[in-house]
């Protein structure tokens, strides 16, 4: 009887093993077949690895089909943090305030680049950051910024706001949960600014930031002032790239000021010399000749 049971006991120990090693196995050719799927490892890259593997198959239920988070043969980054989100397996708000890093990279210009993101930020609400680095090589210009929120970027606001000057979101990266790297492709990009015809007229309100108008389908424009305005003019003309192209700068008050705008001038940005506290009315823009 006892010999019996010693050898029941054996079986029963070389069955379990056996089984512990099947699910070993398995668990490590799943890994292996993971870590050759681009969409898998860009999750696994947004979220923990404890949460990965806690929600493993409700993840493989919420990416089916997959080739619908791809996107010209690339991983839809936005779409997949979205989904994310949605099913609360991507948290973006802490309990208090941290500090935040963001960096942006591109292969356009990097002035350009900069004007678009800084408009974008202020426009989904980020207004206080500071730039901590900047690098430019062959290929590629990355622009980093530092600030204190209680949320991370979302990457749908974001690339919304990012498509109204024609530029979009290639990858997102989480270095870290206070540390997120972004791919902008701005090929297309412009300024999301109104544009400035002929037999139109436009009414800048006042406004602590300076005005930018697009000028690309006129020669020259007359600029009005009210009475009750002490506008001293500073005006700068910018290419397609807003590389400087001219500066007008006047050091007293004016009430009409005409301007030709140059040749190969998109953008034409309106300021005060000093303080455009100086401007309580709207300076109005009178176009003409069409180029």
């Amino acid at each position: 009887m006892v010999k019996l049971f010693a050898v029941l006991l054996f079986f029963s120990f070389i069955t379990l093993s056996l089984y512990a090693d099947t699910n070993e196995t398995l668990t490590v050719i799943t890994d292996v077949i993971e870590k050759e799927d681009p969409l898998i490892e860009k999750i696994k890259g947004y979220i923990d690895t404890k949460q990965y593997n806690e929600n493993r198959d409700f993840i493989k239920v919420i990416f089916d089909p997959k080739s619908d988070y791809y996107k010209n043969e690339r991983v839809d980054a936005v779409k997949v943090m979205q989904t994310l989100k949605e099913n609360g397996l991507l948290k973006l708000f802490f309990k208090k305030p941290i500090d935040l890093q963001l960096h942006f990279k591109t292969s356009g210009a990097p002035l350009f680049f900069v004007k678009i993101m800084g408009d974008t930020l202020r426009n989904i609400g980020y207004y206080r950051y500071v730039t901590t680095a900047s690098s430019l090589d062959a290929s590629e210009f990355t622009w980093s910024i530092g600030l204190s929120s209680e949320y991370v970027t979302d990457p749908l606001i974001l690339e919304k706001e990012l498509n109204k000057s024609g530029c979009y979101i290639i990858d997102i990266s989480r270095n870290s949960a206070t540390e997120w790297s972004y791919v902008i492709d701005m090929s297309d990009a412009h300024l999301n600014v109104d544009s400035l015809e002929v037999d139109m007229e436009m009414k800048l309100k006042r406004s602590l930031y300076a005005h930018w108008v697009n000028v690309s389908q006129i020669k020259s424009v007359v600029i009005y002032s009210s009475r009750r305005n002490r506008w001293y003019p500073n005006i700068s003309f910018y290419d397609a790239s807003l590389h400087l192209l001219k500066v007008i700068k006047k050091d007293k008050v004016f009430r009409k000021l005409y301007l030709n705008i140059p040749q190969n001038a998109k953008y034409m940005k309106i300021s005060d010399l000093y303080t455009l506290k100086n401007v309580r009315d709207a300076l109005r823009l009178v176009p003409s000749g069409a180029k």
